[in-house]
């Protein structure tokens, strides 16, 4: 039987957020490796296990991969979260890299100036409610399914119930006015493996605060 996945990056959602909820939408048991020093992350590097000499880094079935569109790509095909043909696997890669654009605005807010949180956060906020939100309750009313892409469960559903979660955090109220996005969150939220991810104790992430930031920084820069 092949080993758990195992993830390298620090404690903290990041880059490798995305990855966790995948694999735990999946069902898939994994392993971490934090990265906790400078030392840590050189020591990766010097051992060769890092291409681009940065992480995230999943060790896999055999490999050593990095890249997290590289990472997120592999485990959909695996464990059949990418759809059922091209077609389907096109529309889930342009709705995952929607919601990774917002996703991404809001994963760097903790690292920011605190002179300019408040205007990012301003702007995080107007652009989930007037350019993404509509966007993907657009998808669902025409798609009339309980998914964004054919009849089961992708990818770009897992990407989308995450961004959504991070949004709210920011705002609570800001599905008020999308209706089909607020049950869409809640369907997908009640998914076994989803539902197990959400509750205390799993592997996801709580927000980075102020200090956590700081300590990052030091590792990474």
């Amino acid at each position: 039987m092949a080993g758990k996945p195992k993830l390298h990056y620090f404690n903290g959602r990041g880059r490798m957020e995305t990855i966790r909820w995948l694999l735990a939408a999946a069902g898939v048991e994994f392993d971490e490796q934090y990265i906790e020093s400078k030392e840590d992350l050189k020591k990766l590097k010097s051992d060769g296990w890092l291409l681009f000499q940065q992480v995230p880094m999943v060790e896999i079935d055999g490999m050593k991969l990095v890249q997290v569109r590289a990472i997120l790509n592999y485990f959909a095909t695996k464990y059949n979260l990418y759809g059922k043909d091209v077609k389907e696997r096109a529309l889930i890669d342009m709705y995952c890299e929607g919601t990774m654009d917002l996703n991404e605005t809001i994963m760097v807010l903790p690292f920011k100036p605190a002179d300019v949180k408040e205007k990012e956060l301003a702007e995080i906020l107007e652009k989930a409610s007037t350019r993404y939100f509509p966007a993907y309750e657009k998808v669902l009313k025409e798609h009339g399914q309980d998914f964004l892409v054919g009849k089961q469960l992708s990818r770009a559903d897992v990407q989308l119930l995450e961004t959504i979660l991070m949004v709210e955090e920011l705002n609570a109220g800001i599905l008020s006015t999308f209706p089909l996005l607020k049950t869409f969150k809640a369907r997908i939220s009640n998914i076994p493996t989803i539902k197990k991810f959400l509750q205390p104790g799993s592997p996801r992430k709580p927000p980075l605060d102020a200090k956590e930031a700081a300590e990052v920084i030091k590792i990474f820069h």
